[in-house]
């Protein structure tokens, strides 16, 4: 009771700023280990290269589990609670990380620490839901976005930065002091959105019959099964972007910065759609965007096998930041369509939403990581086919509201 009463009601601004810097976390704990990897895997004897990027899928399918954990608790104690658990067990994993003298103890930690993020990432989004709705909420989802896309555009220097003056155990104490600052911030200026007469007793019972009441509205689950296709395609560019760009194309100290080029037109494009969105509505652009992502990539992998899966390093950047522009529209709008039909039960929807996508992203993303053989055919592929599977089922998602109009 004492930490609701002096929480004070942050403004607009400092209540995006601060939403998208818990969400970031998340960003930042994944994008300042694409440096490390090598050290990492070299330090704590991982043989097959390749093996190294389940430092990040294994971090996405804690996130995966947390979200159906997090989202129903934060339901039924209240959204500050649960975020606050969730910083715990990220905290927690933080330190298994560091402690690590094994490559599974490493991923253990790594799992610690997405199913502790997947608190705060998930309920951040409930918590926006409680009080926006609709175009309104894409509006704020994409400042959001916005503010978030800031870390990966930075991270990846960051993490670097720290390279040249320590090792990495110490990117996961820089983990853990940012959460900490997180956290006292949002305890001392975030009031709780969920009022103690709208909450909903946790029950495994009510969690499975709401579960199938979502999986019944066919618009909140084609939305969701086309995030998971898109957020796929992007955690196997994730998974494998080091490997293309410091050792394909042998970038090495200057991966950071192309890394940081391509996340800001993410970034770029999720500012635009605050303002599109307005104009056009999210179904619309979601569709374009769509759309423009299979066209895209299918003549470039053409090219791309032309070129013997090597095209030319400005060709392939060219691609990807026209590509990821589309990302940026996509990531905003999606979830808010998912979540629009959900408002009564916002944290699970939000929990349901967010741990189905990032299931299917952990098995498309470590599919495209795997399949990398020095060549970027099997990510740009993953790009053509996983954006016509996400085209395709939008497409069912929507049909039912052409039958209703």
């Amino acid at each position: 009771m004492k930490s609701e009463v002096s929480a004070q009601d942050p403004g607009f601004a400092e209540f995006v700023v601060l939403i998208a810097l818990i969400i970031s976390l998340v960003a930042l704990s994944i994008d300042a280990m694409l440096p490390a990897l090598p050290q990492i895997a070299a330090d704590l004897g991982v043989v097959e290269i390749n093996d190294s990027q389940y430092v990040i899928s294994v971090f996405f399918a804690g996130m995966a589990l947390g979200q159906m954990l997090f989202g129903p608790l934060s339901d039924s104690i209240g959204r500050r609670p649960s975020i606050l658990a969730g910083f715990a067990v990220f905290a927690l994993g933080c330190l298994f990380s560091i402690a690590a003298g094994s490559f599974d103890q490493m991923l253990i930690g790594r799992f610690l620490q997405g199913l502790g993020a997947a608190g705060p990432r998930i309920v951040a989004v409930a918590l926006v839901r409680d009080q926006f709705k609709g175009r309104e909420m894409a509006r704020v989802m994409s400042f959001v976005m916005s503010v978030f896309i800031l870390v990966p555009v930075f991270a990846p220097a960051i993490g670097q930065l720290v390279l040249l003056v320590a090792d990495w155990h110490f990117i996961f104490a820089m983990f853990l002091a940012l959460a900490v600052i997180v956290v006292f911030w949002f305890w001392k200026r975030q009031p709780e959105t969920l009022a103690r007469e709208n909450r909903i007793r946790f029950s495994f019972v009510r969690l499975w019959l709401d579960i199938q009441l979502i999986c019944r509205i066919r618009v909140a689950l084609g939305y969701t099964l086309t995030m998971g296709f898109i957020f796929g395609a992007f955690v196997g560019y994730l998974s494998s972007s080091q490997q293309i760009f410091q050792v394909q194309y042998r970038l090495f100290d200057l991966f950071p910065l192309y890394f940081g080029i391509l996340a800001a037109s993410i970034g770029f494009a999720s500012l635009l759609n605050a303002r599109l969105v307005m104009r056009f509505g999210m179904r619309p652009l979601s569709r374009f965007a769509l759309g423009a992502i299979c066209f895209l990539s299918a003549p470039f992998y053409l090219y791309a096998l032309i070129c013997d899966g090597h095209p030319p390093l400005n060709l392939l950047v060219l691609y990807l930041l026209v590509l990821f522009f589309f990302f940026g529209i996509l990531f905003g709008n999606l979830n808010a369509l998912a979540m629009e039909p959900l408002g009564h039960i916002a944290g699970l929807g939000s929990a349901l939403i967010g741990s189905v996508s990032t299931l299917m992203s952990v098995v498309f993303g470590v599919v495209i990581a795997d399949a990398y053989d020095q060549t970027v055919l099997p990510l740009v592929a993953g790009f053509a086919l996983l954006g016509l599977a996400g085209l395709l089922t939008m497409r069912w998602a929507e049909s039912k509201l052409a039958v209703e109009s």
